[in-house]
């Protein structure tokens, strides 16, 4: 389990330059992200590889902020790899909330999810194999 930030701006030029700002200037690395928006605003979810850096840095320079749960999976970059993770999710009745993943070199890919329940999601990752353990750096 992992921490993603979420950012809660308004959707106008200029508002991601203005948070990733903030990033650049506390020498914090951005590792994966996603943008989702709702009308006049909009949600900017990141994971970063110093969480509680970032999330102050955000939060002094007013932005709206939450730290929220999520989990990683690194699977091969291959054909069925999120089937066999979704299939598992679903037989096991743990809802995925949203998703999103990013790839390596070395044709691995990272994913991230939020799930209705945590516990049961890494158990069931945990017996597939994929749960990420490590520190996303």
């Amino acid at each position: 389990m992992i921490k993603q930030i979420s950012v809660f701006v308004e959707n106008k030029p200029g508002r991601l330059a203005a948070v990733t700002e903030k990033l650049y200037e506390k020498g914090i690395n951005i590792r994966a992200f996603t943008i989702a928006e709702a009308g006049d605003f909009g949600i900017i979810r990141m994971v970063v590889d110093k969480t509680e850096d970032a999330y102050k840095a955000l939060k002094d320079a007013g932005f709206t902020v939450g730290l929220s749960d999520v989990i990683a999976v690194e699977v091969e970059d291959e054909p069925g790899s999120l089937y066999k993770i979704a299939k598992a999710l679903g037989d096991a009745e743990v809802n995925i909330e949203y998703v999103y993943a990013f790839t390596s070199e070395q044709h691995k890919a990272l994913i991230i999810f939020r799930v209705s329940d945590v516990e049961k999601a890494k158990s069931v990752l945990e017996g597939l194999g994929v749960l990420f353990k490590g520190k996303i750096k």
